[in-house]
């Protein structure tokens, strides 16, 4: 039923786009099937029935690649940040750091 469901596409159940997402999946089962179910548990029941996520085969003609060399260089180092906080630390979980 769910796959009769999902071949109908997504605007059948009143989304904007043509798009599936693990969360619209959801919400079909919920809606249609009357069962609620983690967003993990509807990737794993896609995944035993063949299902499988699909990224675009081309990029689109919209994207700026100067605009995204630029975020690459200047944004992403701030936001990336480390993952070490600065200064000495302690090997104890339970102790402060000594000075």
């Amino acid at each position: 039923m769910l796959e009769e469901e999902l071949g109908k596409g997504p605007a059948a159940h009143g989304f904007e786009d043509e798009r599936w997402t693990l969360v619209r999946v959801q919400a079909v089962i919920r809606r249609r099937l009357r069962v609620s179910l983690s967003v993990a548990t509807v990737w794993r029941l896609l995944k035993r029935h063949g299902w499988s996520w699909q990224a675009p085969a081309r990029r689109a003609l919209e994207r700026d690649e100067h605009a995204v060399e630029l975020w690459n260089k200047e944004v992403w180092p701030r936001v990336k940040g480390s993952r070490r906080p600065p200064g000495p630390g302690s090997s104890s979980r339970t102790r402060p750091a000594s000075r």
